[in-house]
């Protein structure tokens, strides 16, 4: 299962709602999870890898977990300005600002419910893998002068290989 990345026109695509009875979550969600763990990365959204259903995969505690229609109920007011990557943009950093803490509701691979009380990484992981299923990139999120920067440092990385 390949990655996309930048400039690929399916990152850019909101994702449809997911049936908790579809008898394919189960193989998306292990093929998303070997591809997030080779990469390596800490998160990934089931459209960064062609698939427009609302699916996310992470691990931030040694555990994988998997969400399904993931949406975030509650944001604080609060917000921090950290740097951001990407496995659809590899190779490169954004200052983004993101809500402190969360709350997101889904339901797991059985058909539950889950409700996520997450601060600061955990907090910054769902609003960027949730961003992706609205087709929004980090590059997005930038200031028009730290995505020029940004998309020039890419482009240079790609260039180099």
């Amino acid at each position: 299962m390949e990655i996309l990345t930048h400039p690929n026109p399916v990152l850019k695509v909101s994702a449809e709602q997911v049936d908790a009875n579809d008898a394919d979550l189960p193989e998306l969600v292990s093929q998303m999870a070997r591809a997030m763990y080779a990469a390596p990365g800490l998160g990934l959204a089931a459209t960064q890898v062609g698939v427009l259903k609302r699916v996310i995969v992470y691990d931030v505690d040694d555990r994988l977990v998997a969400l399904c229609n993931p949406r975030i109920t509650a944001r604080s007011d609060e917000t921090v300005l950290d740097e951001e990557g990407c496995l659809s943009v590899p190779g490169i950093s954004i200052p983004i600002e993101r809500a402190l803490t969360v709350t997101c509701e889904a339901f797991d691979l059985s058909g539950n419910p889950v409700t996520i009380e997450a601060s600061d990484l955990h907090a910054r992981l769902l609003q960027h893998e949730l961003d992706h299923l609205d087709g929004i990139l980090i590059l997005d999120r930038a200031g028009a002068d730290e995505r020029k920067s940004a998309l020039q440092r890419y482009r240079e990385a790609q260039s180099v290989g």
